[in-house]
């Protein structure tokens, strides 16, 4: 029960970190942003491979080492407890891998005066087409890809 709780509660804090377009971190409200007018040339799905912070890890390697260490004798309980460990620590990196992973699409666009560049940002509610008007708007060194307004 309790391993199943903390894998749980890894994969939700996982969900929390995204790059949406429709998310603007707190830090970058209120400051002023470069927009930039481009076309779109191609829209294309990726996926934003997910974090290794190590926390899934440990905390896979906590539960799976209680859980091991109440199997058993005494000796038993040394040895099944390193490797729940073990096993922890490995479903646990895996688990978190897995929950912040993202859906998201490479945004091929071109500048007005004809350079191209290339953007991946997750899925927002906007469906961007070729050929649709775009901003680039960039903030803190982040850039999101907006349609723009008529």
């Amino acid at each position: 029960m309790k391993v199943l709780l903390t894998m749980s509660l890894l994969v939700l804090l996982g969900g929390c970190a995204t790059s949406s377009p429709d998310v603007i971190q707190r830090g970058d409200a209120q400051r002023m942003s470069e927009v930039i007018d481009a076309t779109v040339l191609s829209v294309r799905p990726v996926t934003v491979d997910g974090s290794q912070s190590g926390a899934g890890a440990a905390a896979g390697g906590v539960v799976g080492g209680i859980a091991g260490s109440s199997v058993g004798g005494r000796r038993e309980n040394a040895v099944v407890g390193v490797l729940g460990a073990v096993v922890g620590a490995v479903a646990g990196n895996a688990i978190e891998r897995m929950g912040t992973q993202e859906e998201a699409v490479e945004i091929l666009v071109q500048l007005r005066n004809g350079s191209r560049r290339a953007i991946v940002q997750a899925k927002g509610n906007q469906t961007l087409l070729p050929g649709d008007a775009v901003v680039l708007v960039t903030t803190g060194g982040k850039v999101r890809v907006t349609r723009a307004l008529r």
